[in-house]
């Protein structure tokens, strides 16, 4: 999905739509990834993580100790929208946060060529709901292999109730959206994949998880 035409107005749609009950899904389990030194964020949007993400891995910790005793913090920023990139980028300056700790690159999550073994972090914020599972399964494997043995897994998503009012609300939620995003966007895929048995699979286990939005919206902190 290439969220290029709708970059400019991805965060006031989003606001609209959720409040900020997004971005606090997004962050809800920040204090426990401070110490995170190698970083992949896959598809995070205009920034607004982003930022947070800088302050807590790599602002923070420089205020706290010396620069003798502080192991650099890395970044990988890949998202398939070069107008979310460059939103991204201009968000990270205007909060006064530059310098070489974050990469940013466009590529294809599903073909991009990752480094074995590397990154000790992966950020998959509302991400993983648009791919079918064939390519959710690809996704998985590419970034498991990416992934050191310790590696933690923060993901925010939407997520299908199963019975009550609360089903039919979240369905209606997810059948406007995908028509959305598919108008917009060319998203392919038309309903959400179970991540847990692909993440499972690859090692991880659900170690946190929050809800809001009567459960249609989920944090989770996985742990390898």
């Amino acid at each position: 999905m290439n969220c290029d035409p709708i970059a400019r107005w991805y965060r006031w749609l989003e606001y609209i739509g959720f409040g900020r009950e997004l971005e606090r899904r997004r962050i809800a389990f920040l204090g426990d990834i401070s110490d995170a030194r190698k970083v992949l964020v896959l598809g995070e949007g205009d920034g607004r993580f982003l930022v947070r993400l800088f302050e807590q891995t790599i602002q923070k910790p420089m205020k706290e100790r010396p620069m003798s005793e502080w192991p650099g913090v890395e970044i990988h920023y890949v998202d398939l929208s070069l107008r979310m990139l460059e939103l991204a980028r201009k968000r990270l300056e205007a909060a006064g946060h530059t310098g070489d700790a974050i990469t940013f690159q466009q590529a294809n999550a599903l073909t991009i060529l990752l480094p074995r073994a590397q990154y000790d972090l992966i950020v998959t914020h509302f991400f993983l709901d648009c791919f079918n599972e064939a390519e959710a399964a690809k996704l998985v494997q590419n970034i498991s292999d990416a992934a050191l043995p310790h590696a933690r897994w923060l993901i925010s998503e939407f997520r299908q109730s199963a019975v009550g009012w609360r089903a039919a609300w979240a369905w209606l939620w997810l059948r406007l959206l995908y028509l959305f995003f598919r108008v917009t966007t060319g998203l392919r895929t038309s309903r959400l994949i179970d991540h847990h048995c692909l993440l499972l699979r690859a090692g991880f286990r659900l170690s946190r998880t929050e809800t809001a939005r009567f459960g249609l919206l989920v944090s989770e902190l996985w742990v390898r």
